[in-house]
């Protein structure tokens, strides 16, 4: 954080800020252009991306800029950078392909339709920051090995709950102690919630009941806790996690919950829990080897072991993102990536019975929601990736409550998302022998 407030003052004095470009401008996205136009003088949000002009155009408006150039083309793009003009397009490969980008920030939570432009984007040699978790737990370990050929960097962000737990895990392990959950506050956990049921709360916030759905039902909160795993190589202790009711409680109570034998066996596991204070914060439940260590733990008033908790009690989404772009760019470090093969995936549960025949409709929706299951599990069942679900339809009955298979669907035909998960598991397969 020292390094990162002294490299943004440093090129805001120089006048050579780094030039970001951002692709989706819904909710989170006008919070980041606000943040970025008028808070973060080493930073230059260069042009917005969006399928809808007026949403971008709106972005920049509520940030306090009304004159915005519409690019059509790289060259428009290109030269609206160069004189200084912000720029929005509703193409958002040109973000990916034009010069005088450093860096790509990935915000419609979308695993399709952002695949697409951040393999554009890394095959042209930008960083990638992803404020998009449904991608990242689908994709994201193939995309991290082109990123790395691309020699760029593939990032989440800081400020949202997985790289606010990453920052921990590692402030954790650089003092010696070893992390055995990593753990995430969740406030609701009811699997069967609708858009229709969430629809007055997204409409008080200004958000899209599809995306509150996926909060309520668990989905996001999954997809949260698999690149949580797939980064420090931690797995879940059972389909779901726990998920335990910890409502009024402190955090500091569960090195209580839990067995320390059976996290070691496990190696470390990725959890959430319901209604723990403080909230909407994460932890980190750790150990430490020396006794002597452990003495100075208790004294220290973090108790008498073996299990040590450490905790943020808050995260602050698009107030943190400008922190992520100085890392990736000028220190080349990433809050958060895939250590290799993925440890964890989100698989595809029925949220009611469903017939053959019908379609599935995907993350947030009426038919299915996700939940963390490990990867080996995934791969010898055939598991779907809820990532994607949306568009499936299914060749015979679903009960509720029950995981589905590749099996028990047939996939829409040349989806992009479809041939690059391919991609990823023939990857991994070769890499670890695992064939099933």
């Amino acid at each position: 954080m020292i390094l990162v407030d002294r490299a943004l003052a440093g090129r805001a004095e120089s006048g050579n800020p780094i030039r970001v470009a951002m692709v989706g401008a819904g909710f989170m996205g006008r919070a980041i252009t606000r943040q970025i136009v008028n808070s973060v003088p080493g930073l230059r949000l260069v042009a917005i991306a969006n399928r809808n002009l007026d949403g971008a155009r709106r972005a920049y408006a509520e940030a306090g800029v009304t004159d915005t150039t519409v690019a059509g083309s790289v060259g428009v793009l290109e030269r609206a950078i160069k004189t200084g003009r912000y720029a929005i397009t509703d193409d958002a490969l040109l973000v990916a392909q034009a010069n005088g980008i450093d860096a790509v920030i990935e915000v419609t939570g979308s695993v399709e339709f952002g695949a697409r432009v951040v393999m554009e984007a890394i095959q042209h040699r930008k960083h990638i920051i992803l404020m998009n978790a449904e991608l990242h737990g689908t994709l994201g370990p193939i995309l991290k090995v082109y990123a790395d050929c691309a020699g760029v960097i593939f990032s989440d962000c800081d400020g949202d709950q997985p790289g606010v737990q990453m920052n921990l895990f590692r402030f954790v392990s650089a003092m010696g102690m070893t992390p055995l959950v990593c753990g995430n506050v969740k406030g609701l956990q009811d699997p069967y919630r609708t858009p229709t049921t969430q629809q007055a709360f997204a409409a008080r916030w200004g958000q899209k009941p599809e995306m509150v759905t996926s909060f309520a039902d668990g989905t996001k909160i999954s997809f949260e806790q698999a690149i949580v795993a797939n980064a420090t190589g931690f797995r879940v202790a059972k389909r779901g996690c726990f998920q335990y009711d910890h409502t009024g409680r402190h955090v500091d109570e569960l090195t209580k919950r839990f067995d320390i034998d059976e996290l070691r066996a496990w190696g470390g596991i990725v959890e959430f829990v319901v209604g723990a204070l403080p909230g909407p914060g994460v932890f980190v439940l750790a150990t430490h080897d020396d006794p002597v260590h452990r003495h100075y733990l208790n004294l220290y008033k973090l108790g008498e072991g073996p299990l040590y908790s450490f905790y943020t009690p808050y995260h602050l989404c698009h107030f943190e993102i400008p922190f992520s772009i100085v890392r990736a760019v000028d220190f080349h470090d990433a809050v958060l990536a895939p250590c290799g093969a993925p440890c964890v995936e989100v698989v595809t549960v029925a949220k009611r019975d469903v017939a053959a025949g019908e379609v599935l409709d995907g993350i947030g929706g009426y038919t299915a929601y996700g939940q963390c299951e490990n990867a080996d599990v995934q791969r010898s069942e055939g598991l779907l990736p809820i990532g994607l679900a949306a568009g499936c339809r299914l060749v015979r009955d679903v009960w509720k409550d029950e995981a589905i298979s590749y099996a028990d669907v047939e996939l829409p035909p040349g989806r992009y998302a479809d041939a690059l998960r391919a991609k990823q598991d023939a990857h991994f397969s070769l890499l670890t022998g695992v064939t099933g």
